[in-house]
């Protein structure tokens, strides 16, 4: 029996398929009378643990209009006080706080004109200044989150608009070498990081998260995860249970800032935040309201969506697939949190929801044969290839994916954006003849070599489907991005392929042998290379951190073509695979992994 899938097909992400693979597995339709198989691959997933809980919540608009209200005069005193804050130091501590509150959103315009303004002069204020290491790591890891580059010379910088959007438009200024040498002042003559500074345990944090940073090549950070790593551990041992101080520890340990999902650590920290010592009221009040008021409009989102997903009744007449809605809705926050995004998540959660049942029918319910004839119609995208599919859960399915797809296109033509679904349809017609693949390699028992298995798991996973999905519903992906997606040649698409394949690879391997599946990841490594199950896990585990020093590069020095919302979307897909399976397949396994996560975001309001 086939593992349920992880990641966004469940096997790992994939990257654009190139046509030799589509024409090598040969798709021919089966008449209906053709003899099948009776053997399906059912995997008894478990049930969805929500029901119709978001259908029956009651929305009292005038406390959320006065919320808002409060939110919208506390945006404008703290606006205030960026404008009004003269130390540069003080003012990159502050958008520190802005941006882990999950307030960032509201002043785009104002952190980015603040950082382009100061970011020559910071690598001097830091030779200069005797400040800590704490803010030190602050300080570098506020302008590598915000896309700042390491490099001498030009450089291009997105100019901002008050609504948010990115219309491409670029200025071009000199820029100072701002990396990571900025950490020299804290190591010693051996060029090792002082073991004073073991003590420190803020500024072991911090330069601990500032290190998730780090691209390839950047030595002096790869030294610096294994010093902080090692006395971080240390020092949790010290703490006594409960402490605010380990709670800090515990989490960077467990999910770094840089690696999480951006509305989960805005919950998490408002908390810590809470506890800190002197706390700023101001702040803290307004990431509680704010935090409270976008959880309402989450909760409408999700209301709407689930009466969506009850008339189009496709779960209770597909029984054998994953009901997900909520994860999947859960998934959207994760990749664009911001209100201004309620389509865009609308839009994404219902094709994603739509391609959650054709994975697991490939999955964990088609005969080979069926899949061939399915996998034929979905070629043909005609309503009259329904007729030629020999079961009725294939019609059902292909009638779902039709309708919706096509529900999306319209809204996409009229608003001009007619390449979006062109080419979301154009993958998926890629990804079922993966899938396909896959399902032939289950029939047949075979076991691929390494190169081969990762030419097909590089691309069933969807990811570049899933990305495409994302973007349809955001303004800021005109045709040049769809066309940079379609060409595929970004160290950040290569990144986000391997780094969702290699999470799902490692975090399945012991369920996937005892369910007997020959076609493993692990495994074909194993086979191929002829080393120990231990030691491809730790050769997976290198290319991972590889993966993300990649998808760090790209994001610092991004394609002209590329607004930084398209790449911070591409850098939060990677987070929301992190949280989902970093440990086991939190989407299939989601009252285990997930529930938290989406009680806490989704349903229980921060106490004000």
């Amino acid at each position: 029996m086939p593992a349920p899938r992880v990641n966004f097909r469940g096997r790992g992400p994939r990257c654009l398929v190139s046509t030799h693979l589509v024409d090598s597995v040969q798709v021919s339709q089966v008449p209906a009378n053709t003899h099948r198989e009776t053997f399906r691959p059912l995997a008894d997933f478990p049930p969805d643990i929500w029901g119709d809980y978001f259908m029956s919540l009651s929305f009292n608009n005038s406390e959320l209009k006065s919320s808002s209200k409060q939110v919208e005069a506390l945006k404008e005193k703290v606006k205030g006080m960026l404008k009004d804050c003269i130390d540069q130091v003080e003012k990159i501590m502050l958008i520190n706080d802005l941006c882990r509150l999950g307030l960032s959103y509201h002043f785009e315009d104002e952190i980015q004109e603040l950082l382009s303004y100061h970011f020559h002069s910071m690598s001097k204020l830091i030779d200069d200044e005797d400040l800590d290491l704490h803010t030190v790591a602050t300080i570098f890891q506020v302008f590598r989150l915000h896309g700042y580059p390491m490099h001498h010379g030009k450089h291009h910088f997105p100019i901002f608009h008050a609504n948010g959007l990115n219309y491409n438009i670029r200025i071009i200024i000199n820029t100072v070498d701002f990396d990571s040498d900025v950490f020299n002042k804290f190591t010693d003559d051996e060029g090792e990081f002082k073991e004073e500074l073991a003590s420190d345990v803020k500024g072991l944090i911090r330069l601990y998260e500032a290190s998730q940073f780090r691209i390839n090549g950047e030595k002096i950070l790869d030294e610096a995860l294994v010093f902080t790593t090692k006395h971080l551990q240390s020092s949790l041992a010290k703490q006594s249970t409960g402490s605010h101080i380990r709670e800090y520890i515990e989490n960077a340990l467990n999910r770094p800032y840089h690696k999480g999902m951006p509305r989960v650590e805005a919950r998490q920290y408002i908390s810590l935040y809470e506890q800190d010592e002197s706390p700023n009221e101001t702040l803290l009040n307004f990431a509680k309201l704010d935090f409270n008021r976008v959880q309402c409009l989450y909760q409408q989102e999700l209301g709407t969506l689930s009466s969506w997903s009850k008339e189009m009744n496709i779960a209770s007449r597909l029984p054998y697939a994953r009901n997900r809605m909520v994860e999947i809705f859960f998934w959207a926050v994760g990749f664009y949190f911001e209100p201004r995004y309620a389509s865009a998540r609308n839009i994404f959660a219902k094709l994603l929801i739509i391609l959650g049942f054709i994975d697991d029918t490939y999955d964990a319910y088609g005969t080979f044969e069926e899949l061939e004839c399915f996998t034929h119609a979905i070629q043909r995208w005609d309503i009259c290839a329904l007729d030629q599919l020999p079961e009725d859960y294939l019609k059902i399915l292909y009638g779902a994916v039709l309708n919706v797809y096509d529900e999306v296109d319209r809204m996409e033509s009229n608003n001009g954006r007619c390449y979006s679904m062109s080419f979301t349809k154009d993958e998926l017609k890629k990804i079922v003849v993966s899938y396909l693949m896959e399902a032939k390699w289950t029939k047949e028992g075979y076991m691929p070599t390494f190169d081969e298995y990762l030419e097909i798991a590089l691309h069933s996973s969807a990811a570049v489907l899933v990305i495409a999905q994302v973007l349809v519903g955001m303004e800021e992906a005109d045709a040049n991005v769809f066309e940079w997606l379609r060409t595929g040649e970004s160290k950040s698409l290569t990144a986000i392929n391997l780094i969702a394949r290699l999470y799902d690879d490692i975090a399945t391997n012991e369920d996937e042998e005892k369910r007997g599946l020959v076609a493993c990841g692990i495994k074909c490594y194993m086979k191929q290379y002829g080393v120990s199950k231990e030691e491809a896990i730790q050769e997976f585990r290198r290319r991972l951190g590889i993966a993300w020093n990649e998808l760090n590069q790209e994001f610092i020095t991004r394609p002209r073509v590329v607004p930084i919302q398209i790449l911070e979307r591409v850098v939060n897909i990677a987070r929301v695979i992190d949280l989902t399976y970093k440990d086991e397949d939190g989407f299939t396994m989601s009252e285990k992994i997930l529930k938290h996560h989406i009680s806490n975001v989704l349903i229980h309001p921060v106490p004000v």
